[in-house]
């Protein structure tokens, strides 16, 4: 046996050092001090007789070599951990993590989600709600509903669609009175609330409706989410994009609605994202089997 094989402890610490590029994020996950981090790393370079890391500012960027070694540490513990889930799968029953979109946990997901909890009372769920892009394969969580087709590092989770609608436009009712709204045009002299999102832009809806729009003549709010959107149009504060999923409750309370029934496709998708070789199986599968009926009864309803 390789000698070197006694570093496994330290490879630990540098490949989570290596995907995090932070000494302190790295020490987070592996519940150690930030110092103990350093030390191990330190002491695997003294023994391997070469350099890992570079500071760069906050962060620690491989060199070369490091970053050699990082492929095949990535590989290695890949492999292990395969090895580990077959014959440790956990059992159906156990927490489960799902991580969501603010606007899609709690406009969609959590006023369902007592259904999945009456058929499936052994799996509590935890939802992360984030915008930001998550490490399902390393991290705790099982599940990523995500808005798009990719996800940070995707290669090796498994994909599918779980939800796509098309965008229309949503208003308040005293917005849609005042402004007696009878053609798609008349949103030019409104406020347009906007949200960073490339697939869901104001210009391309006008385009579908065959209206030019000059952006220099337009009053643009811009906010960072849908809830922010819906808050700011349900205020009377202008009309904003949204896909029937996220502003349906809205509608049917009578704080909006949908001026013009003209469809922006393709509109909005989501995405689940589970590791492959999760030890959490089976319970993925319940959840995801779940999400996937709630989905086709909002279709045929």
């Amino acid at each position: 046996m390789d000698k070197r094989l006694r570093h496994l402890a330290g490879l630990r610490y540098f490949e989570a050092a290596a995907r995090f590029q932070s000494y302190s994020k790295a020490a987070d996950e592996l519940c150690v001090s930030q110092a103990a981090v350093s030390q191990t790393i330190r002491r695997l370079e003294d023994d391997l007789a070469c350099k890992l890391f570079l500071r760069k500012g906050r962060n620690m960027i491989l060199t070369a070599k490091g970053e050699t070694l990082l492929s095949h540490v990535s590989t290695g513990f890949e492999h292990i951990i395969l090895g580990l889930n077959k014959i440790q799968n956990e059992p159906r029953d156990g927490l489960l993590i799902v991580s969501a979109p603010p606007s899609f946990a709690s406009r969609w997901l959590l006023p369902r989600l007592w259904k999945f909890s009456l058929d499936y009372p052994g799996i509590p769920i935890r939802i992360i709600t984030t915008c930001e892009s998550l490490d399902v394969q390393h991290g705790e969580v099982d599940i990523a509903i995500w808005q798009g087709e990719q996800l940070e590092c995707d290669q090796s989770l498994d994909k599918e669609l779980l939800l796509e609608e098309p965008i229309y436009p949503f208003c308040s009712p005293a917005l849609a009175e005042s402004m007696a709204l009878s053609e798609p045009s008349q949103l030019l002299d409104c406020w347009l609330i906007h949200f960073e999102n490339s697939n869901i832009q104001w210009n391309k809806w006008f385009e579908q409706a065959n209206i030019i729009m000059d952006k220099e003549a337009i009053q643009w709010m811009e906010v960072g989410t849908f809830d922010m959107a819906m808050s700011a149009v349900i205020a009377g504060h202008g009309a904003c994009l949204a896909s029937d999923c996220i502003a349906e409750d809205f509608v049917e309370r009578g704080l909006l609605t949908k001026p013009f029934n003209i469809a922006l496709t393709p509109g909005i998708a989501f995405h689940l994202f589970t590791a492959q070789e999760s030890p959490r199986r089976a319970r993925i599968q319940a959840f995801s089997h779940w999400l996937h009926q709630e989905v086709s009864q909002v279709r045929n309803a």
